[in-house]
């Protein structure tokens, strides 16, 4: 048994935020959380916070690294120490439209990663390439495809982790979504032009995410509400939101948390290889993207991902959604947990789930990353 003893300052549980506390640590899993007993030994936290670990389920890159570029697990990790730094403790990375040969050397890279214990890998996303070409973002329309019954059978094998696809879901019959969503599947809509019934034809069938809600869809109108209303109308599907000051503006991040049921939202931050990168510009398919304040663009301006890491999604939606520091906690770590159907193991600062926190200080900043029983990341 391990104790960790947090005075002065905040600890975010879910019963409720405490001004300090004794959080007694067995092996990589939290044996009890009670009040501070003495000062002996104990972390000032000067103002600060102790938060769940935060779960990133976009992440295309990290550490100089772009998933694409690196499906080993030596990329992996690299990424996943990146975002470490940042308070993350579970993430997935993200593939960006490849070849059906890339997306399954993808899906073996990850298991091999969390073969190898890789800290914070609990899966993939595969963001495409059964995306609409209207709506194509920074994604390359060379590499899109129809999903047919070769990647069905290779997305749908037996993984280590978690495995979340991003479609268009006008561009996939609804018994394929059903037969993803059956074998385990996060079906996720993104990069699409789905009419409000097209999409809620999708949630009757499974779909159960939404793909950085707002960004590559089309702007809601009073007679065509589109894939953005039917996910502000509708209670089901998990939204990750981009809090980077760029992708969203603050009025309609605060629309959506007015409308949705909160523990429906959850931050992504979309991330490229420049977070944690000394050198910020990359190539993403053979195309230059500059990194200059935060903001990643391709010669036409298009956004490309973000510069974001989740310490600063979070700092950010404190500001612009204008929520509780614990709140935010929720959207980063609790939220995403739920959407993985890993709530049973990760997620909040409770008994018996693992020991994964961030100390952040009075500014939100993270200090210190706890990825269970693995030595705590600095900042």
């Amino acid at each position: 048994m391990t104790r960790f003893r947090f005075v002065n300052g905040h600890v975010a549980t879910p019963g409720g935020v405490l001004p300090g506390a004794e959080i007694v640590v067995d092996g990589d899993r939290i044996a009890s959380i009670g009040a501070v007993e003495g000062s002996t030994d104990a972390i000032d936290l000067n103002g600060g916070w102790v938060v769940p670990g935060y779960i990133d389920t976009q992440v295309n890159g990290g550490g100089g690294v772009l998933f694409n570029d690196r499906l080993d697990v030596d990329g992996i990790a690299t990424m996943a120490a990146a975002h470490a730094v940042y308070g993350t403790t579970a993430m997935l990375p993200t593939l960006v439209s490849e070849t059906p040969d890339k997306i399954a050397r993808a899906l073996d890279a990850i298991d091999e990663a969390i073969e190898a214990k890789v800290p914070g890998i609990v899966g993939i996303h595969v963001e495409g390439p059964v995306l609409n070409p209207a709506r194509k973002g920074i994604h390359d329309p060379v590499r899109f495809r129809d999903l047919d019954d070769d990647m069905v059978a290779v997305l749908t094998r037996p993984r280590k982790g978690k495995v979340m696809l991003t479609i268009a879901p006008e561009r996939v019959p609804l018994d394929t979504i059903k037969r993803l969503v059956a074998a385990g599947v996060l079906v996720s809509a993104g990069h699409s032009e789905a009419s409000y019934e097209q999409a809620m034809a999708a949630f009757d069938v499974g779909l159960s995410g939404i793909t950085h809600l707002y960004n590559a869809m089309p702007a809601m109108q009073q007679r065509v509400p589109g894939l953005a209303g039917a996910t502000l109308d509708d209670p089901r599907p998990y939204s990750g939101l981009i809090i980077d000051g760029f992708h969203v503006s603050a009025p309609m991040l605060r629309l959506a948390l007015k409308a949705r049921p909160f523990d429906k939202l959850m931050l992504v931050t979309d991330a490229m290889s420049s977070v944690g990168a000394v050198e910020k510009d990359f190539v993403l398919h053979g195309r230059p993207i500059t990194v200059s304040g935060g903001k990643c663009v391709n010669v036409d301006g298009t956004l490309a991902g973000s510069d974001l890491d989740m310490g600063a999604a979070v700092a950010n939606a404190v500001e612009q959604l204008r929520i509780t520091v614990d709140q935010a906690a929720v959207l980063a770590a609790t939220n995403p947990a739920a959407f993985l159907g890993l709530s049973h193991e990760r997620g909040a600062l409770a008994p018996g789930l693992r020991a994964d926190w961030v100390v952040l200080d009075a500014a939100l900043k993270p200090v210190e990353t706890r990825i269970a029983a693995a030595e705590p990341v600095a900042a």
